[in-house]
């Protein structure tokens, strides 16, 4: 494959760039546009990162989806852009996946962009084929001249629907503590979706509502065709920099407070809540394990435990773990050691999968899998897909699932209110659309 030259331009407005960008290309089949909002999380490495146009498409279901990535990174030593779902689990261990799945999203899905544009405060970096200084110049010009279409709330009246009814969720909150309390499991991620039909969503300004009230590290607008992909994650799944892993679980969720005083207070009741820091510790124990399977011995090391990270909707309780990747395992077994990741699953992470598929009620697909990139260095970073609306706009079919861990300290009335602390800001960026929460 021909390779790419980068070209730089500076930068007056990135902000207004980046928008301008986005509505250049969205015409486009294949879009990602992944954000750090400049954040203060360790170990970013670009602040807006733009895959636009597709030169080469993968799509894959769980079989053997990991072994077509590996051949179709071998073939393409490039930037890819593209989603892991969740249920490739049911690939890497023997598991099944058995509910209703409302999206129809594929369990796989790469690209090998067209132009690649990374974006920081003063300038943009452009990875293109065309060695042309002067042609890509133009396109800059083209996209900076570029006339940003309004974007009108669609018209929608629609309802937005739960899949558990609160007596349900509480129930099956019950049966998962009673799996933990006869030893089955010590810790579950349980989850729950709301869901709406005949929906015309306008992605874009969800996107752009959605970020604008959370500003999280790991913002996604992404398109596949007719699947977009809105996110406001705030968590890191995994990273890869030579041969540098770095994998940061969030396990602990407060609210915030206007009032300084009570905000502060509020996170440090976070911080020192025995149950919020025993699940941390059990996830981050989890991590260590599955990246030990691929590490140099003895270097996983927990680089920060208890990490308190203030974001625009929430508190989190953020953990880092770091490993050196020995030379004899790939980046892509690096992943399959450690997918799906712990913060979603539980632990242990097998029995905790196959507890979930009995007790949860819908297939969860994209959510809770990894969106992110490859890059010709064969590096990666992917987050965790949660605060994320997920439409299918050939079905007119949108959803979003939120969750919380369970262990033997978890009180289901509190674990249904943390739900919905984290489908607040969801809720808010849909009824601006049309689509109300009753």
């Amino acid at each position: 494959m021909k390779q790419r030259e980068i070209h730089q331009f500076p930068l007056v407005n990135p902000a207004a760039f980046k928008k301008k960008l986005v509505s250049f290309y969205d015409a486009e089949k294949y879009l990602i546009y992944l954000e750090s909002n400049q954040s203060n999380t360790k170990y970013d490495t670009y602040s807006t990162l733009i895959g636009a146009g597709a030169v080469a498409t993968l799509t894959a279901t769980a079989g053997n989806a990991f072994e077509q990535l590996e051949a179709f990174r071998a073939t393409h030593k490039d930037w890819m852009f593209g989603f892991l779902s969740y249920d490739l689990k049911n690939e890497l261990e023997e598991l099944e996946s058995k509910h209703q799945d409302i999206l129809e999203f594929p369990d796989m899905c790469f690209f090998v962009p067209e132009l690649v544009f990374e974006i920081s405060e003063r300038e943009v970096k452009v990875h293109s084929f065309i060695s042309s200084q002067t042609a890509v110049e133009q396109l800059i010009q083209n996209i900076d001249t570029h006339l940003i279409c309004d974007l009108k709330t669609r018209d929608n009246k629609v309802i937005l629907q739960a899949r558990d009814a609160k007596e349900d969720y509480l129930k099956k909150a019950q049966n998962f503590l009673d799996h933990i309390h006869r030893g089955d499991i010590y810790e579950a991620n349980f989850c729950t979706q709301f869901y709406a039909h005949e929906v015309e969503l306008n992605p874009q300004k969800a996107f752009y509502d959605l970020n604008s009230i959370s500003e999280p590290p790991f913002a996604v607008y992404a398109k596949w065709g007719p699947y977009y992909a809105i996110s406001a994650s705030p968590e890191r799944y995994l990273k890869k920099t030579g041969e540098q892993l770095v994998s940061q679980p969030i396990k602990g969720t407060a609210k915030r407070s206007l009032q300084p005083a009570e905000d502060e207070a509020l996170k440090q009741q976070l911080l020192n809540d025995p149950k919020e820091r025993s699940e941390n510790v059990m996830i981050v124990d989890l991590v260590r394990n599955d990246l030990s399977k691929t590490a140099v011995k003895g270097s996983v090391v927990v680089e920060e435990l208890f990490g308190m990270y203030t974001f625009q909707q929430v508190h989190q309780m953020i953990s880092t773990v770091t490993a050196t990747l020995d030379k004899k395992y790939t980046s892509m077994e690096a992943i399959k050691t450690s997918f799906p990741m712990g913060s979603m699953t539980g632990a242990p992470k097998i029995s905790a999968m196959e507890i979930i598929e009995q007790q949860e009620s819908f297939k969860r697909g994209l959510y809770s899998g990894a969106i992110g990139y490859f890059t010709p260095q064969d590096d990666f970073d992917f987050n965790v897909v949660i605060r994320t609306v997920l439409y299918n706009e050939e079905k007119k079919t949108l959803s979003f699932s939120v969750g919380s861990a369970i262990t033997a300290a978890a009180v289901p009335e509190k674990e249904y209110e943390e739900c919905f602390l984290k489908a607040n800001a969801l809720i808010d960026v849909l009824k601006q659309q049309g689509i109300s929460f009753d």
